[in-house]
Order: C-alpha cells, then sequence, then structure tokens
C-alpha cells in the first residue's frame, strides 16, 4: 500500500478521516495521525466527523498534531459545534488550516477564521454557496448573512433522509444526474423529493426579489 501511494500523482493532500467502530482514546488518535504523519507521501488533512466514526477528535489532539508535524496541514471540521470550533481555531498554530466539514455552520466557522468548506450543498448551487462563504470571509458584509437565510431549508432537507441521498435528490431536480444511490443508501422518497422541488423553487424566487447575485 505504501508503494501505491509513493506512485500516486496528480494530488496535494491526503483527507484522513479519525479511525471508526472501535471509537478510539484521544492518545490513540494522536498515536495514529502520528504514524500516518511520519510516512505519508503528501500533507495530511485531518477529517473530523463524530456523527459518522462515533469518535470526537478534540481540539488539543488537533493542535498537538499540527505543533509536531508540518506534513498535517489542516483539519476537516465537521463536529457541528460552534463552542468546539471556536476553541480549535484558537488552539491551533498560524497557517494551520480550518476547513468546514459541515454545512449549517460553515458560515459561522469562516467568520471565526476558518479558511473555507468543503461543502455538500456547494455541489448543487456552487455559485451560491461559495458567495456565502466569500462575503463571510468579508468584515462588514451582510450579504453572507441573507444567503444563509435562503441557502438553510435546502442544508435541512438534503440530509432528512441521509447523505448523498438528499443531494443527489436535488441533483436530479438539478438535471445534472439521477438520484440512484448503492445499498444500504436508498433514494431520496417522493415526499423529499416534494420537499426538494419547493425549495428550490422559493431558494430561487427570495435570490430574485432580494437581488442575491453570486459573485
Amino acid at each position: 500500500a505504501e508503494m501505491q501511494l509513493k506512485n500516486l500523482t496528480g494530488y496535494d493532500a491526503i483527507l484522513s478521516v479519525t479511525p471508526y467502530y472501535n471509537r478510539p482514546s484521544q492518545e490513540g488518535l494522536y498515536q495514529h495521525f502520528s504514524y500516518l504523519a511520519q510516512r505519508a507521501p503528501l500533507p495530511l488533512v485531518l477529517y473530523n466527523v463524530p456523527s459518522r466514526t462515533g469518535t470526537n477528535m478534540l481540539p488539543s489532539t488537533v493542535s498537538r498534531l499540527a505543533r509536531e508535524f508540518s506534513r498535517v496541514i489542516g483539519v476537516k471540521e465537521a463536529c457541528g459545534d460552534m463552542a468546539q470550533i471556536q476553541s480549535l481555531l484558537e488552539q491551533v498554530p498560524a497557517g494551520f488550516k480550518v476547513i468546514s466539514g459541515d454545512d449549517t455552520t460553515a458560515l459561522e466557522t469562516v467568520k471565526a477564521g476558518g479558511v473555507g468548506v468543503i461543502s455538500v450543498l456547494g455541489q448543487a448551487l456552487p455559485e451560491y454557496f461559495s458567495s456565502m462563504i466569500r462575503n463571510g470571509q468579508s468584515i462588514g458584509s451582510v450579504k453572507s448573512e441573507e444567503l444563509h437565510a435562503q441557502l438553510i431549508d435546502l442544508v435541512d432537507l438534503i440530509f432528512k433522509e441521509g447523505n448523498p441521498t438528499g443531494i443527489k435528490a436535488l441533483l436530479e431536480l438539478l438535471g445534472i444526474c439521477g438520484r440512484q444511490v448503492r445499498l444500504p443508501l436508498v433514494p431520496a422518497s417522493e415526499i423529499l423529493m416534494s420537499q426538494l422541488e419547493l425549495a428550490l423553487k422559493q431558494f430561487y424566487a427570495a435570490v430574485e426579489a432580494t437581488s442575491l447575485k453570486f459573485g
């Protein structure tokens, strides 16, 4: 496996999620990523997503790794807890990239000092979502809050029956791809499709009415 990784080209970094199922301690997480940091052929971006893995990597562990290993350059933070995210931003060294991995708290994260987001809804509405994030990074901008208010209903709906079920349903409504997913996931229900279709129409109407053009 290490030989195969060394032969990879065209990649800038490795996104590495916390080990799941066995629910390691903070020391276990530190040792796991220490091992990777000393062997990885590319820089590492840590990925913390407790709702999927059952393990929450705390800010102290992330900061410890960031300070000890130059190979650890950032974290995709999807804990969904702004108090934890604020603590993370305060503890990590300068230049370390805190990237939101949660659409709901993405705007708050970049306003607090995060560098961006790895988004789900952004796959369907990239112009609007990226505009929200860029405006959120601008001091005094109110457009980000207005866009967030219009996007939040769609964010809630795409996770209603799981991810990527919801985003694929929205992409089907936009004519980009079908809603099919592989087991154990199942396609979005007709009820969710109807809710998404209505929310999408309401979003475009609100954007038009408030002149929230992207850019």
